[in-house]
C-alpha cells in the first residue's frame, strides 16, 4: 500500500458528486457538484447556513452523504486520510491542554504510517518556539497554528482548512498564507476573511442554501457584479446632488470623503469635477469580492 497520491481518473484531487445531506427537514446539502485539480488553492464561501461545514464534514468522511459521492484522490474519504493523504484543520478541535505543543504533534504523527519529522512541522507552522508550551497556556493565533502543525505532521496531499486564520492578528495571518504557498499541497478553505480568498484562492466557490451558486476565478466572480467605485474627498459634500450625477447609482459620505457607486464611473468622474472642483485625493476602483458575495448570496434569498 502506498500513500502517493493520484488524481482521480478525470484528474481530480477531489471530486463531489451529486453531495446531498439532510437533518430532518433542512436541506443542508442539496447536490453539490465540486472538481479541485491536484495544486488548485480553493476557497469555500457562504453565509452561516450555506451548507459549507456539512460539506467539508462529509468530504472528511466525518458525516455520510444521504447521497451522492465523495472522492479524494480516487479514494473514499476515510481510506485517503488513513492513508495519510488527508490533513485538516478544524476550527473547533479541541487540544489537550495539559499537553505541550510539540507532544501534541507528536501524538498525531504516530497515528499514521509515513509521518514528516515533528521539528519539520512545527518548524512549517511557526510554532517550534512553543515546542514545550502547554496547550492551556497558548494563546488564540497560537492555537491555530499547532492544528496547522497537527494538519501538516502527516505530509499531506490536500488540506482541508476550516477558518484558519481566525483569532490572528495580521501579520500572524499575512504569514501563515506565506507558509501555505510554499507547501504546493492541494488546499480547500472555509473562510469568512474575504480578503483571504481575494489575494490567496485561485479558485472560489460560493455556496447558498446548500447549493454551489458561483465557481471560478476572483475575476469570474467579480464579474457577476458591474460597475465601479469612485472615492474623493470634497468640500462640504453634499449627498442629494452628488446623488443625482449622471452615471452615480450611490452615495456614501463619511466627513469630506465621498464614494459613488457608479454604473458609468467615466461620466460619474467627469460631472463630479465639473459640479465639485474640490474633489481631491481621487481613486476609482472595481468592485470587490465582497460585493460579488453579498449580491450573490442574497439575490433570491427571501423568496
Amino acid at each position: 500500500m502506498t500513500k502517493t497520491a493520484q488524481p482521480t481518473p478525470d484528474g481530480a484531487a477531489v471530486r463531489l458528486t451529486g453531495l446531498r445531506k439532510s437533518f430532518g427537514e433542512v436541506h443542508a446539502v442539496a447536490g453539490v457538484d465540486l472538481h479541485i485539480a491536484p495544486g488548485e488553492v480553493v476557497a469555500l464561501l457562504g453565509p452561516n447556513g450555506a451548507g459549507k461545514s456539512t460539506t467539508v464534514d462529509m468530504l472528511l468522511g466525518l458525516t455520510a452523504p444521504d447521497g451522492g459521492s465523495a472522492q479524494i484522490f480516487g479514494r473514499a474519504p476515510r481510506k485517503a486520510i488513513a492513508d495519510g493523504l488527508v490533513g485538516a484543520m478544524l476550527q473547533d478541535a479541541a487540544l489537550l491542554e495539559d499537553v505541550t505543543v510539540a507532544e501534541s504533534v507528536t501524538l498525531v504523527a504516530a497515528l499514521h504510517r509515513d509521518p514528516m519529522p515533528v521539528a519539520d512541522a512545527l518548524a512549517a507552522a511557526g510554532v517550534a518556539d512553543l515546542a514545550g508550551r502547554r496547550c492551556a497556556k497558548l494563546s488564540g493565533g497560537q492555537r491555530q497554528r499547532t492544528r496547522f502543525a497537527m494538519a501538516l505532521v502527516c505530509d499531506p496531499d490536500l488540506l482541508v482548512l476550516d477558518e484558519p486564520t481566525v483569532a490572528m492578528d495580521v501579520e500572524t495571518r499575512r504569514d501563515f498564507w506565506r507558509t501555505m504557498h510554499k507547501t504546493g499541497r492541494t488546499v480547500l478553505f472555509a473562510t469568512h476573511y474575504l480578503d483571504e480568498a481575494e489575494q490567496f484562492a485561485d479558485r472560489v466557490v460560493l455556496m447558498r442554501e446548500g447549493r454551489v451558486i458561483a465557481d471560478g476565478s476572483v475575476a469570474d466572480i467579480r464579474a457577476h457584479v458591474t460597475g465601479r467605485r469612485v472615492t474623493a474627498l470634497v468640500d462640504r459634500p453634499d449627498t442629494a446632488r452628488l446623488g443625482a450625477l449622471p452615471g452615480v447609482t450611490d452615495v456614501a459620505v463619511r466627513g469630506e470623503q465621498v464614494t459613488l457607486t457608479c454604473a458609468d464611473s467615466d461620466q460619474a468622474l467627469r460631472a463630479l469635477l465639473a459640479t465639485e472642483p474640490s474633489s481631491r485625493d481621487i481613486e476609482i476602483t472595481a468592485m470587490s469580492l465582497e460585493d460579488a458575495f453579498l449580491a450573490l448570496t442574497t439575490e433570491g434569498a427571501a423568496r
